[in-house]
């Protein structure tokens, strides 16, 4: 039961982690309509071109590590969620051929940065999309998927995704005002409230919706045992999004986006208690789903080995280019 509990732990710390890091390019593509100039955009993409393709591996990572410890979650994940994750991978594909034509594109460089914004939105709308099936159930008989093709098309699910792509711009936005400087980063500030005032109402619809939609976790959510660990989350939502005004009246560069990802973590921990301990939720529990437990320690000696090697890059990869982003000679190089 231990080391079952351990691989959950790696998949939830792998998500966390995509969501936190590729959240915020993802973001960045989603608000390039508000600044239109080309030469602020080129300034943008040149704060991401270090970084980006390296925070994919957390998703790499999180995938990897389900097919090896619940290989009935893998298999059932992704019958039923088949058409939203190559939908989703379409627009990740189209997002990363524009960001690296478009620095060499001439003519053509509007239609780039649309496909770049295209591709981060469709992205984000279909992860959120998942994020909701998922939350909703997925049906399942003798360990296969037993729903039609299309199940994953909700109301609740099309708001999870919108509320994802709210979620990323936020993120985004708070990234570029750590990462820009002068006019272009007060334009970035005066919309970091407004993107947190979305957010916050579409974690409320969500929080409201859940219990209302799934009869489990309504339970799961008002038990004498998680009421009273749940009582604080709201409470800490609401100071940490007071935070994020104040840190921005006051001009602060780094603490809205440090702020703005507790507000994505707090939000993933009522997620996780949600689930627990359902790896897909009302159909299977971690350990109905796990892989044989020589299966599961086998894996976890690589696992061992290559997160401490994933987080040293990538914590490297932010410490060498930290600081803020300078104008390129030529764009993102």
């Amino acid at each position: 039961m231990t080391i079952t509990v351990i691989w959950a732990a790696i998949i939830a710390l792998g998500l966390f982690m995509y969501v936190a890091l590729d959240g915020f390019d993802l973001g960045v593509g989603m608000i390039f309509p508000f600044f239109p100039d080309d030469d602020e955009r080129d300034l943008m993409m040149h704060s991401l071109a270090p970084i980006w393709d390296g925070n994919e591996t957390w998703l790499v990572l999180g995938g990897a590590a389900l097919f090896a410890a619940f290989p009935v979650v893998y298999s059932v994940a992704l019958s039923a969620l088949y058409l939203p994750i190559i939908f989703m991978l379409i627009c990740l594909i189209f997002r990363g051929v524009s960001f690296e034509v478009r620095g060499k594109a001439g003519r053509t460089k509007n239609l780039w940065s649309l496909a770049f914004t295209l591709g981060s939105a469709g992205a984000s709308l279909f992860q959120g999309i998942i994020l909701g099936a998922y939350l909703q159930g997925i049906p399942v008989k003798d360990l296969t998927f037993s729903g039609d093709a299309f199940f994953w098309l909700t109301p609740f699910s099309l708001l999870s995704g919108f509320g994802l792509m709210i979620t990323y711009c936020l993120l985004g936005c708070c990234w570029l005002v750590m990462k820009m400087q002068g006019n272009l980063r007060e334009r970035l500030r005066a919309l970091v409230w407004p993107l947190t005032i979305v957010l916050l109402l579409f974690m409320a619809a969500v929080s409201i919706w859940t219990p209302l939609s799934n009869v489990s976790i309504a339970k799961r959510w008002f038990s004498d045992s998680l009421l009273f660990l749940l009582i604080p989350i709201p409470v800490l939502v609401a100071v940490t999004a007071f935070s994020i005004f104040a840190s921005v009246r006051k001009h602060h560069d780094a603490l809205p986006f440090v702020l703005a990802l507790g507000l994505v973590l707090l939000g993933y921990m009522g997620l996780l208690v949600s689930v627990w301990p359902y790896a897909i939720p009302d159909s299977l529990t971690l350990w109905e789903a796990a892989a044989p437990i020589e299966s599961q320690r086998f894996a976890l000696y690589g696992a061992v080995i290559i997160i401490p090697i994933i987080i040293a890059y990538t914590t490297a990869g932010y410490w060498v280019f930290r600081g803020k982003t300078d104008t390129p000679e030529s764009p993102y190089h």
